[in-house]
């Protein structure tokens, strides 16, 4: 456990909690996200947090079994904000009242300011123009404040928005501040952890070397593996470990014949030159492209790459001499995505590649030096590191590579064409300043051939689509909206650059509905 000053998030399966974590992060303040059901007096007593996030959540506070805190939590003299299910759940166990069947609120709403109150407290630097604009997302309402507590502000469906007990540090509101859509919420937390305390000392130089003590302690004298695929991930991840032991790391690079143009050369020269990390090229290509012929469902085609990474890695591993850990870059979304809040099933969407399933087949312990960290906190710990620019800022490549912007039959012609067409968008967005803009960006073959006529003569040849998407941690994104100018231009040099695809789309489709890969 970190020995930073710690905010404890208590989770009550809100799809915005990870906002929360997010926005402390960036005010340098160290938190961690736990289910509500994983907190205890035992638990509390142990973690010891400066300060306590009550989060929101699906459920009623009047439904019979809905979630809870510990009393004991309310007692331990440190400072609370309960947010939305949260201000509820702390009302309903101070001796307040919530209440089902009022009118409900969802979206854009205003606040005014309770009378004889412009605000104090974590509410201060609010009411600026006499009003707020916050997000509000329920049903359930608060009807009756528990003792100790005074309303701060008012919206016509929510009597008591915004509530404080200064006495004992209790704050509490029924929208959510941690969503881009309440402009100030900033503010609101910002308050918060300063009245509680907190000096801001969660910074990348601190993480690094607290990252690289912990990780001499664990390993001693014995040998890691890693298993680099070149994203930001595992290239921070190796380096990171690179940096703590040295020789005793082993990266392993699996090339499956399912990567972007020119990627093998430019992982496998970064690390060879730039850190002198020993590294086993492993090009495998042709084991895995037979292995998907013919293959068409994207299930299958997950599964398969996902079965033989296994099956090259570990036969890689054995030949290291000595190797006890595995390292992975497990990052804490999906550390936090891996506990239901419920304990309830999930719908599985689509297999996630990984090696998650090494340690257990191969008898080795993990090192995950990233698993306290988020995207962006990741990429400032490789410029803290001094890795490449351009390996830094580097959009996100999933596990199974081009074989699922490939929907359909795999194929060695589909592939050379899709690593053609995807490297003259990427230049294009380049080109025109716009890479670090967008989240994510490629281009899709599309199981079709259509009619196109080139100078005098008729062409049959593939369709493709274009994909560019904006998102803060993947889980939603949306398209970008790039201009009609740029689109035709990078048709042009698309069809005109790479002989196989005679026409081109783009894909405006945002997550949810649609996912961001095609599979």
């Amino acid at each position: 456990m970190t020995q930073h000053q710690r905010l404890l998030i208590i989770d009550f399966g809100s799809q915005v909690t990870q906002l929360i974590a997010r926005r402390l992060r960036e005010l340098n303040v160290y938190c961690e996200i736990h289910p509500f059901n994983a907190v205890d007096a035992h638990f509390l007593e142990k973690f010891a947090p400066r300060a306590v996030i009550l989060s929101g959540g699906p459920a009623s506070v009047t439904a019979e079994g809905s979630p809870r805190v510990p009393q004991s939590l309310f007692s331990m003299g440190v400072p609370l904000f309960g947010i939305c299910y949260g201000q509820q759940v702390m009302m309903e166990q101070l001796g307040g009242r919530v209440e089902s069947g009022h009118h409900a609120e969802y979206g854009r709403a205003f606040i005014a300011p309770a009378p004889g109150h412009t605000g104090d407290g974590i509410f201060a630097g609010l009411f600026g123009d006499g009003r707020e604009e916050v997000w509000m997302s329920h049903g359930d309402r608060v009807t009756k404040l528990a003792p100790g507590f005074e309303v701060i502000g008012t919206s016509p469906n929510a009597p008591y928005a915004m509530i404080a007990n200064e006495a004992k540090g209790f704050y509490a509101v029924q929208f959510h501040p941690e969503v881009h859509h309440t402009p100030h919420g900033r503010i609101m937390l910002e308050n918060f952890v300063r009245m509680a305390g907190f000096t801001g000392d969660w910074t990348m130089a601190s993480y690094r070397s607290e990252a690289i003590r912990k990780i001499r302690e664990q390993v001693g004298d014995r040998r890691v593996i890693c298993g680099l695929s070149g994203g930001v991930d595992s290239s921070v991840a190796a380096v990171l470990i690179h940096e703590a032991i040295g020789d005793q790391l082993t990266c392993v690079f699996v090339d499956h014949g399912l990567l972007r143009q020119n990627e093998a050369e430019e992982v496998v020269t970064m690390f060879r030159d730039n850190y002198n990390i020993p590294l086993i090229h492993a090009d495998r290509s042709d084991l895995f492209l037979d292995a998907l012929d013919g293959v068409t469902d994207p299930e299958v085609k997950r599964k398969t790459i996902g079965r033989l990474f296994i099956e090259v890695f570990q036969k890689y591993a054995n030949d290291i001499d000595g190797a006890e850990f595995l390292a992975q870059g497990t990052l804490y979304p999906d550390v936090i995505e891996s506990v239901s809040f419920s304990g309830g099933p999930s719908v599985t969407i689509k297999s996630h590649h990984n090696v998650g399933g090494l340690p257990e087949k191969m008898g080795l312990k993990l090192v995950e030096p990233l698993r306290e960290l988020f995207k962006d906190e990741v990429r400032a710990l490789g410029r803290e590191l001094g890795l490449p620019d351009k390996f830094i800022g580097r959009h996100p490549f999933p596990g199974p590579g081009l074989a699922i912007r490939c929907p359909g039959e795999v194929t060695r012609e589909k592939l050379d064409i899709l690593r053609q067409a995807d490297a003259v968008f990427i230049d294009q967005i380049r080109k025109h300043g716009l890479y670090d803009d967008i989240w994510q960006a490629f281009v899709a073959i599309l199981p079709v051939r259509t009619v196109g006529v080139m100078g005098d003569g008729r062409t049959y040849d593939y369709a493709c689509a274009l994909r560019a998407v904006t998102s803060v941690d993947g889980m939603t994104a949306d398209y970008y909206p790039f201009t009609h100018d740029f689109l035709g231009e990078t048709a042009t040099r698309i069809i005109n650059e790479v002989k196989g695809i005679n026409r081109c789309t783009y894909d405006i489709t945002s997550k949810p509905p649609g996912t961001i890969e095609w599979e």
